[in-house]
């Protein structure tokens, strides 16, 4: 057998179809909308990210015309040598005014920002302190810095404090990191508990607010705006790509902060920068929720009335306190196959099964969004009590 069959990659794949675990794509043909074409069946969507309809937005559309007739497609550089363009400056403006913060810098996506920002602020002789179910992208992130790491219990304070009083002394610096909603559960970090003990042992905080952008605080403004520690959280990093609706992610923090990171930053330095169609949206977004907070108050309404109704049929959603509602069923075959059964019935919410929870805890992940209307989601509530009785799951 030639070693150009990688025969290794055959064994690894046929692996993870024994084990349950291989995913295939499934193809959206239009819009990400709230009712989508999904491999060919029309469905009603609650797996997007794009919490407030703005991901086909008539204004956003619009904005990125308008930026691609005056710039072009591409920046043509990474931004340190001749990619900065104007509009890029525009937009780190625009998240300056609205996250409250000092400064701000934005990276292609949030994944290249948590890679970029924790490897460049962190060094040997530091410490990182994570959350045990920080998103994968902080994990990466992590492993990327030269600093020693460790983790805490889940948004168990105790723990974290423990870690402090049998860490903090060996160390120069010590980074606190967490995400501000987590996003298989949905629930909301301790994140003035976390202030508190980071400022008692003089340490720096990071949160990663991915899911809370959009969603938490003032029209979406995020999770240090919600608690209200404006100038207490070292590190705020958010998403463009979720409820902005675009792609890109961005940290925001002190002006000094951001000035050594664009000395440092590795994605900032060595990738093209975003798209002037892509931030010429994503200022039309800011420019929206700075106008009013109709976006995130539908979204929450949406969000409480979803929950009851399942919780009501007798669902399990677990202990969320954000829009993401998890539907909990427990073994991975029968998660699967209600996912399948639901999409069958006209509704399509896909499976999260280990490795990405843990066993036995295999759930459904819903997303209501701003762009539901009142009677898609009792549609969809119809489909999960029809799907749930002929599974025997309610």
């Amino acid at each position: 057998m030639s070693v150009h069959e990688v025969q290794y990659l055959h064994e690894k794949v046929q692996a993870l179809k024994n084990d349950g675990v291989y995913k295939t794509l499934v193809t959206v043909d239009g819009p990400n909308e709230v009712e989508c074409v999904i491999d060919g069946k029309k469905v009603i969507n609650l797996s997007s990210n794009n919490y407030l309809g703005f991901a086909n937005h008539p204004r956003l559309k619009k904005a990125a015309i308008a930026a691609i007739e005056k710039y072009g497609v591409g920046a043509g550089a990474v931004r340190p040598i001749v990619g900065n363009l104007t509009i890029h400056n525009e937009l780190e403006a625009a998240l300056v005014a609205f996250k409250r913060e000092e400064a701000v810098m934005v990276f292609q996506s949030g994944f290249n920002c948590n890679a970029g920002v924790i490897q460049a602020v962190t060094d040997k002789g530091d410490l990182i302190i994570s959350d045990e179910l920080n998103h994968a992208s902080i994990i990466d992130g992590t492993r990327l810095s030269k600093a020693d790491k460790t983790i805490f219990k889940h948004s168990d304070m105790q723990d974290l404090e423990r870690v402090l009083q049998e860490k903090r002394n060996q160390y120069s610096q010590v980074l606190i990191i967490t995400d501000g909603v987590f996003s298989m559960d949905g629930d909301i970090a301790k994140l003035p508990e976390i202030v508190n003990l980071a400022e008692k042992y003089n340490c720096l905080t990071y949160v990663d607010d991915a899911h809370a952008s959009g969603v938490l605080g003032e029209s979406g403004r995020g999770s240090v705006d919600h608690f209200h520690l404006h100038g207490r959280v070292d590190f705020a990093m958010g998403t463009l790509s979720k409820a902005i609706g675009v792609v890109g992610g961005y940290v925001a923090g002190k002006q000094v902060s951001i000035d050594w990171l664009r000395n440092r930053a590795r994605p900032f330095l060595f990738s093209t920068g975003m798209t002037p169609a892509d931030a010429g949206a994503c200022i039309e977004a800011i420019k929206m929720l700075s106008e009013s907070t109709e976006y995130t108050d539908k979204l929450w309404a949406n969000a409480r009335f979803f929950k009851e109704k399942l919780s009501t049929l007798g669902f399990n959603t677990g202990n969320s306190e954000t829009p993401i509602t998890p539907v909990i069923i427990g073994n991975e075959a029968d998660t699967l196959l209600f996912s399948k059964k639901l999409f069958e019935n006209g509704l399509f919410t896909g499976p999260i099964v280990f490795p990405t929870v843990p066993k036995g805890t295999g759930r459904v992940r819903c997303m209501v969004s701003a762009g539901h209307t009142p009677e898609l989601l009792e549609r969809a509530v119809a489909i999960f009590e029809k799907t749930g009785k002929e599974l025997k799951i309610i």
